[in-house]
């Protein structure tokens, strides 16, 4: 396969993943909207990044292991429609479960262009040789 389009499937679902925790961070800004004493703000600010840190958490994870990228992320979207399910407009869902379906397509066809068809022979071998 060529080299420029294993790059774009290495740093697509890398980039795409930064700028969706960026976009999930902007919801943390409503805790500015109350007037709260700076303690009490910083605690909300807090918690309100925790599912920012979590996907920080699980791209660094994903950097190295594909596999559980194009598990986890579509997990999560899966697990976002089925908690939040009717509590919202539809575009929500579309926002937020989608870029979560797409990332972990895009890491699973990293996975695949990664550890290419010589990996699948070599375990395949290996299993007919056991037997």
């Amino acid at each position: 396969m060529k080299s420029i389009i294993k790059k774009a499937l290495f740093w697509s679902p890398r980039i795409l993943c930064l700028l969706f925790t960026a976009f999930i961070s902007l919801f943390a800004l409503d805790v500015f909207d109350h007037s709260q004493g700076f303690w009490q703000t910083a605690l909300a600010l807090m918690m309100h990044l925790i599912p920012t840190a979590i996907l920080l958490l699980l791209l660094a994870i994903c950097w190295r292991w594909e596999w559980i990228g194009a598990v986890v992320f579509p997990s999560l979207g899966l697990f976002y429609i089925v908690m939040a399910w009717g509590r919202f407009h539809w575009s929500a869902y579309a926002f937020i479960a989608g870029p979560l379906f797409l990332l972990g397509l895009l890491f699973f066809a990293n996975w695949r262009v990664s550890e290419g068809p010589e990996v699948a022979s070599r375990s395949r071998e290996g299993q007919s040789s056991e037997r």
